[in-house]
């Protein structure tokens, strides 16, 4: 398409309340268009309460664990299934599909995963098998639809980097979107009430997402806000 496009895709949703009330706030006052539900989590009832019943595209957010960088290597927090097997990972990505669709009524707008585990193999083909059969975009994979990371307040190791998810940081990311369409990821919350590295990131991020001077970007740029569900793989 011409110009420039931006869906605003917020992580976690479901995850705990803090996260979901974040991700609301953000949706209603700020400019996340888009979220992406962890089905195995209890508030993701709450989540696709409210999600059915809002403009909010939803997607499926798969869950396959969490890793945490400490003493110089990344550890498991949790780990739902093996990451390296592929039949684990195909019967886990069918149940939460199967979770998504009873929660929210409908099958996902698009599909990511939880820190990108996607990426890698075998989880990419299953996930991009997935994409196919259900007409969704897939996160870094889907051509036309460009993936930023840019707003993120972490580095490769997990250290914290709040410059990075400031309001000028955001308004810079703004300005300097190429044509066409950009998903740009967030992880915004209300409260830090589930355990994680990245907890008082979250706030910012909210906060970062509702200031007006964001919004006076967008419209300074000529940058439509857009949804998953306006662009079908």
């Amino acid at each position: 398409m011409s110009g420039r496009a931006l869906i605003v895709n917020a992580d976690d949703f479901g995850r705990s309340p803090g996260v979901n009330s974040g991700i609301i706030r953000a949706h209603e006052e700020g400019i996340v268009t888009s979220a992406t539900l962890m089905v195995r989590w209890p508030d993701a009832e709450d989540a696709a309460v409210y999600a059915r019943r809002t403009s909010l595209a939803v997607g499926l957010h798969l869950d396959l664990g969490e890793w945490e960088y400490a003493q110089g290597e990344w550890r498991a927090r949790y780990e739902v299934v093996d990451t390296e097997a592929a039949g684990a990972v195909a019967d886990e990505l069918e149940r939460q599909l199967g979770r998504f669709e009873r929660l929210m009524g409908r099958p996902p707008t698009h599909l990511d995963s939880h820190q990108h585990v996607h990426r890698d193999e075998p989880v990419r083909t299953e996930l991009l098998r997935a994409g196919e059969l259900l007409g969704a975009p897939v996160r870094h994979f889907t051509p036309g639809i460009a993936y930023s990371g840019a707003f993120f307040g972490h580095d490769g190791r997990d250290t914290s980097l709040p410059e990075a998810i400031t309001v000028e940081a955001l308004v810079g990311v703004i300005e300097q979107l190429p044509s066409g369409v950009t998903e740009l990821s967030c992880h915004p919350a209300a409260e830090v009430d589930h355990e994680s590295s990245y907890g008082h990131e979250r706030l910012q991020e909210m906060e970062t997402l509702c200031d007006p001077r964001v919004r006076v970007a967008v419209k300074r740029r000529d940058v439509a806000l857009r949804s998953f569900a306006d662009f079908p793989a």
